[in-house]
């Protein structure tokens, strides 16, 4: 039955689903449409929005285009490929292979959603090349699906400004007064519960759901082998200019740098690890790893060739999160959910609005600070934990990742495979994802 319901929300997204691009063009036009149907703007307040929307992105965008192109030429160094490869080999058949890999890239999306989203994308390229009879797009979702559980771990945006005083994303402190830290929002039994839960079950969904031999869209090894095959190294010349381009000394220099500037750090704060602080870790691994200078150039120049699709959309979803938020459009869809709601139901309620928002507002930051002005509040007047209706909104935005193309850019482009190939796998992850953080929210509340 499982693989029934599978193949045809494959069969739909194929058939129906375009591609990103056009995706995030029909989301402007409804949200446009919807800002002037449900809010008092009128068409020039509207367009300003989408407008400004569109340039305030910029620096996000930049962010995501240095997390990709750092983390695909860290994977590129000789000692990170050595480690995938011995993953990959793990598994034998499909089966084990989507095992593997969606528990690797949620493990590691819980600890830093940016190294997560990479390494799904880079191990299943590294077991498709191991493994024939193996469906690749299911391969590639299984690694995406690691994502729906970042919000719930260490690098939660929510759960992080939410514990950091002064944050100006920290809605629960201007309220209430309060610090929410991990022991109020990550380490709890409402938000353990159905993480670990994602973790058992959704391997077991996958094995279910998995397609047969006859129904695989397979890809060649050796295609994908010979797009990952390291060039042939230049000769070395005898001269100023190439010495000097392959000086480790130079590179040791940098990272020297960049290890003070981080016990420093360190010392006077403690230790966070937020968007910039993963594009620096990245940066200074990868290029320790690739030792000479040069050849981190090479490789990161190979890498960049990925960034493509985001320098072209994330501008048309700064569009949609201006339209969303100078209109007044999410404040109105997060209120209108919390009228009815009550002491028991406003998590949950939470948790559907935000699935919701995110669609249009996929970012956590933002998307934050379009919610939690609503959701908040309502949690005092309920005498309901401000910190659980914020991990509900939270929980919210990962699970609508499975269906909203924007977070999937990344993996996408590493993988080189488009949105219809993954997306009917990950509608049946967003629906046990909704069950099961909806149910616990429920149940806790």
């Amino acid at each position: 039955m499982l693989r029934g319901t599978t193949r045809v929300f494959v069969k739909y997204a194929e058939r129906y689903i375009p591609d990103p691009y056009l995706y995030a063009l029909i989301l402007t036009f409804i949200t446009a449409a919807a800002s002037y149907v449900f809010t008092p703007s009128d068409t020039g307040k509207i367009a300003s929005a989408w407008y400004d929307g569109i340039w305030a992105i910029l620096a996000f965008a930049m962010q995501m285009a240095l997390i990709l192109a750092t983390g695909v030429a860290l994977a590129d160094a000789a000692p990170v490929r050595r480690l995938l490869q011995r993953i990959a080999a793990i598994p034998a058949e499909q089966s084990g292979a989507v095992v593997v890999l969606f528990l690797a890239s949620a493990f590691a999306s819980w600890l830093n959603w940016g190294f997560g989203l990479v390494a799904g994308a880079l191990l299943a390229r590294e077991i498709a090349k191991r493994i024939r009879d193996v469906d690749f797009g299911m391969l590639v979702a299984a690694g995406y699906m690691g994502n729906m559980v970042w919000a719930s771990g260490l690098s939660s945006s929510i759960a992080l400004a939410s514990a950091t005083p002064g944050s100006a994303l920290n809605v629960i402190q201007k309220v209430t007064g309060q610090i929410a830290g991990f022991d109020r929002t990550i380490f709890t039994a409402y938000n353990l519960t159905p993480t670990i839960l994602v973790f058992c079950l959704l391997p077991l969904l996958l094995v279910a759901i998995a397609p047969s031999h006859q129904e695989m869209k397979q890809i060649d090894p050796e295609l994908l082998k010979r797009e990952d095959a390291a060039p042939e190294s230049a000769p070395v010349s005898d001269n100023f200019a190439s010495r000097l381009e392959n000086a480790p000394i130079l590179t040791l220099l940098l990272v020297a740098m960049g290890i003070f500037y981080e016990v420093r750090v360190i010392a006077g704060s403690g230790f966070s690890l937020d968007i910039d602080g993963m594009i620096f870790i990245a940066l200074m691994l990868g290029l320790i790893l690739h030792w000479r200078p040069i050849r981190y150039v090479r490789s990161f120049n190979r890498a960049a060739r990925t960034v493509g699709p985001i320098l072209l959309q994330f501008p048309l979803y700064g569009g949609i999160m201006g339209m969303m938020t100078g209109t007044g459009l999410a404040g109105v869809i997060a209120s209108g959910f919390v009228s009815f709601s009550t002491q028991h139901t406003l998590p949950f309620w939470s948790f559907i609005s935000s699935n919701i928002i995110s669609l249009f507002v996929p970012s956590g930051g933002g998307h934050w600070a379009v919610q939690g002005p609503f959701m908040v509040p309502a949690a005092v007047r309920l005498k309901v934990d401000p910190a659980l209706t914020a991990m509900a909104t939270a929980m919210g935005e990962q699970t609508a990742n499975m269906i909203q193309p924007f977070w999937a850019l990344p993996v996408l482009a590493i993988a080189g495979l488009g949105i219809r190939d993954i997306m009917g796998y990950c509608v049946m992850a967003m629906i046990l994802g909704v069950a099961l953080y909806g149910g616990a929210l429920l149940l806790f509340a």
